[in-house]
């Protein structure tokens, strides 16, 4: 399921580990499945909330190995709590 500017994704969380939360680095999950997740690093992130803010980010890596489709995004600003579970863009561009 890829739009008319890019690729759709879900936001699964930010990035942790097991002390430290990252409210910078976000999980995207991408959902079209016959896209290759480490074609993607380098490319710009669009998210926008219901309120018309807009937050870019970029890809930075993917998560782990590729096999289930997570990739590794920084934002600028840092992404709200309530962005989790909503959707983003990944730019072809």
């Amino acid at each position: 399921m890829s739009c008319s500017r890019g690729i759709n994704a879900v936001i699964v969380g930010y990035r942790r580990g097991s002390n430290t939360q990252y409210p910078n680095r976000v999980l995207l999950r991408v959902v079209d499945e016959n896209v290759i997740p480490h074609s993607l690093i380098g490319r710009k992130v669009i998210y926008k909330d219901r309120y018309g803010n807009v937050y870019r980010g970029k890809i930075l890596s993917v998560h782990g190995r590729g096999v289930n489709r997570i990739l590794i995004a920084s934002f600028k600003p840092n992404i709200p709590g309530q962005a989790i579970g909503d959707s983003a863009i990944i730019l072809l561009q």
